[in-house]
């Protein structure tokens, strides 16, 4: 298998260019970052991993938990065009339009992907999103190992979204990797 996993939506529209810098990205870290085999990963350790070669790339990362480290990007304005709300995230490309946000085992059970999606959907100026998954996520339940296939799952929504049209988001594509 090919590493990362990835997908790009909708899958009737070619990736753009910048797509294949991302992915490379991703590969080149693949030691520290594969979650098929490196344990206890967190967004945090996927992130630091990654973020000096994204930042070369024209992105801004978040690089720590202090305010200052983190990236925000205006939602809504209110009176004399003052930012009324923003939302965290991963990273972003300014010239690109492209919002970053990067999950663990809590976006494979805790619904941060589906956060992901509407969250980014409201921020200014986001005319892409990169999703970056688990490829898979072990943890214990009831005293057994239990695999999930986040990646999977990931991709089985983004494509109902994009295949039912009944859900329009704003975005002209969405970049799915899985990590």
């Amino acid at each position: 298998m090919n590493y990362p996993k990835w997908q790009y939506f909708p899958s009737y529209a070619q990736a753009p260019t910048w797509v294949s810098d991302f992915i490379k990205v991703i590969a080149i870290h693949g030691a520290d970052v594969d979650s098929r085999a490196v344990e206890n990963l967190t967004s945090d350790r996927v992130l630091s991993h990654i973020a000096d070669d994204l930042a070369s790339l024209g992105y801004h990362v978040e690089t720590g938990k202090k305010a200052i480290q983190k990236i925000r990007r205006p939602v809504l304005f209110g009176e004399e065009g003052v930012e009324k709300v923003s939302y965290e995230i991963d990273a972003f490309h300014d010239s690109l339009g492209i919002a970053v946000e990067v999950e663990a085992g809590r976006g494979a059970r805790g619904n941060a992907v589906y956060r992901d999606l509407i969250r980014t959907s409201l921020i200014v100026g986001a005319k892409y999103l990169v999703l970056g998954v688990m490829i898979e996520y072990r943890h214990q339940s009831s005293g057994k190992e239990v695999t999930v296939r986040s990646f999977e799952d990931a991709r089985s929504l983004i494509e109902a979204i994009f295949s039912s049209r009944r859900l329009g988001l704003p975005f002209e594509g969405i970049l799915l990797v899985g990590y």
